[in-house]
């Protein structure tokens, strides 16, 4: 199945993006979560958020999960990966856009209804993973191919 060349270089540079966000909000979890270059104050408060009980599962920081996340979605929209031929590459692909958008609304009510606060940076990732999700999920070939 061959797929449009946007969707290799879009799902490419969005898997980039929410990698290249997943590392900062990682690296600024270990060294320090309030030098986030984000407000600090009312609704959009990344430090509220990222130094909140919900930014750790399990005792790993969420942000570590995206970054993992990230990693693994950068590996599987590689142009190589679209046009590989094994039949498990497109549905491992969807699972784990589809992962991804499903922790999205799970984070989103988190942050509006559990604390009480936006972080930027963090909708940055959820929006690339919504974003990534959509345009897979689009490339999906019809019954008819």
């Amino acid at each position: 199945m061959a797929v449009p060349r946007w969707v290799t270089v879009s799902t490419l540079a969005l898997s980039v993006v929410a990698f290249g966000i997943s590392a900062y909000l990682t690296y600024a979890h270990y060294a320090d979560p309030t030098s986030l270059a984000c407000p600090d104050t009312g609704t959009i408060n990344c430090t509220k958020v990222t130094t909140s009980s919900y930014a750790v599962i399990f005792g790993i920081p969420v942000a570590v999960f995206g970054l993992a996340w990230a990693a693994a979605v950068t590996a599987i929209n590689v142009p190589w990966a679209w046009r590989s031929a094994p039949r498990w590459v497109h549905p491992l692909r969807l699972a784990l856009v589809a992962g991804g958008a499903g922790m999205v609304l799970y984070l989103v009510y988190v942050e509006l209804f559990r604390i009480g606060a936006i972080c930027l940076w963090c909708t940055g990732v959820h929006v690339t993973a919504v974003a990534l999700f959509t345009v897979v999920l689009l490339s999906r070939p019809s019954e008819a191919e």
